[in-house]
């Protein structure tokens, strides 16, 4: 039998964890009030009010950003802009290596320098310093015709005098002399001649027509180095630069090492406007519901915060596509169909808005 001071005692042990469980029953079993949220959930403002996804983009009178790609292929060897940096139309953006095209397109200019100068040469001729040649061998080829000539006569008068004092053989060989040299002086005239007609016009225009082929040759070798600096096809702003210096590029884009695309154009471009536009897909089964043109009204929804704008109808682009993944478009497998349509509104700094940003977007009438 326990003594009565050790029966208290577990009689007070027993009493206090009775009190101690009540105690910490009434605690846990309490419950916080709620927080309140940080913004309040998109909500319908109109009675029959459709939802579609948006995503903003720059203001644009058709279309959406503007995607830079080269239209050559080489390694990227320097990048004159950055992001959120404001370009006017034919500044540069990037540069890609051009060294062989470089020297490809001096070579075509080298050519074509080398044709011109043959044509202009053509076209000066007859050459003074060749004139006074011409003549000079033409003198010198009368005077020979005029000694042979004077040699002839002189055997032919012995001859008629005395036929034992000129062999007939000494007689031929003198007038054989004669007429060559005679036709010598004939040769020289038509070549004093040639040369006082210059070139032949037939030689200028096939000269003039190949010096013209190598000026669209260089031509196009200088128009094709050009494309090797990416220039801003308008105003506007950056929004994004998707290449690296030493990255290899081409027609089709850059490579992404997070999304494995090769398709990513080396710059995109927005527009510098006040406004922003914001591209909306409404799904297919809700194309019915879509008010009249000219009653479109519509609200956004800035997703994370309580902002809510007033959206400026634009435009529908009247072709339904496939709903695409705004992450991966190239494993999208989907068989929605939307309708984009297009609204605007004014780019207050306020508001905190970016390109490529989603929202949430409700129309009605």
């Amino acid at each position: 039998m326990p003594r009565p001071s050790v029966t208290k005692l577990l009689f007070a042990l027993a009493g206090i964890g009775v009190v101690a469980g009540v105690i910490a029953a009434i605690a846990f079993n309490r419950h916080p009030a709620p927080q309140a949220p940080l913004f309040d959930p998109a909500r319908n403002p109109y009675a029959e009010g459709i939802y579609a996804n948006g995503i903003v983009e720059s203001d644009q009178p058709n279309g959406s950003n503007v995607n830079v790609y080269p239209e050559v292929t080489g390694t990227v060897t320097e990048i004159l802009v950055q992001p959120g940096e404001r370009v006017q139309r034919g500044a540069a953006l990037l540069k890609l290596d051009d060294s062989v095209q470089r020297a490809s397109a001096e070579q075509q200019r080298a050519q074509a320098d080398a044709a011109k100068a043959l044509l202009d040469e053509l076209r000066a001729q007859p050459r003074p310093e060749s004139l006074r040649v011409a003549e000079a061998q033409l003198a010198a080829a009368e005077a020979a015709a005029k000694l042979a000539r004077d040699a002839y006569e002189k055997q032919q008068r012995g001859f008629d005098i005395d036929a034992a004092a000129v062999t007939r053989d000494a007689l031929d060989t003198a007038h054989n002399a004669w007429l060559v040299a005679d036709a010598n002086r004939a040769t020289a005239q038509r070549q004093l001649e040639l040369a006082r007609a210059g070139a032949w016009s037939f030689d200028v225009r096939n000269q003039a027509a190949q010096q013209q082929a190598f000026e669209k040759a260089a031509e196009a070798a200088n128009a094709m180095l050009a494309k090797y600096t990416l220039r801003a096809p308008a105003d506007g702003i950056v929004l994004a630069v998707n290449a690296t210096v030493g990255s290899y590029v081409g027609p089709q884009g850059a490579y992404n090492a997070y999304t494995q695309a090769s398709n990513n154009p080396l710059l995109v471009l927005g527009s510098s406007s006040a406004h922003l536009q914001v591209r909306c897909y409404v799904d297919e089964i809700l194309i019915p519901r879509l008010p009249p043109p000219d009653e479109i009204k519509a609200e956004m929804s800035i997703r994370g915060s309580k902002t809510r704008v007033s959206l400026q109808f634009v435009r529908v682009e009247p072709y339904v596509t496939p709903k695409i993944s705004l992450s991966d478009q190239r494993q999208e497998r989907v068989d929605v169909r939307v309708l984009p349509v297009i609204f605007r509104f004014a780019n207050d700094e306020s508001v905190k808005l970016y390109a490529g940003q989603l929202v949430d977007v409700y129309i009605g009438k």
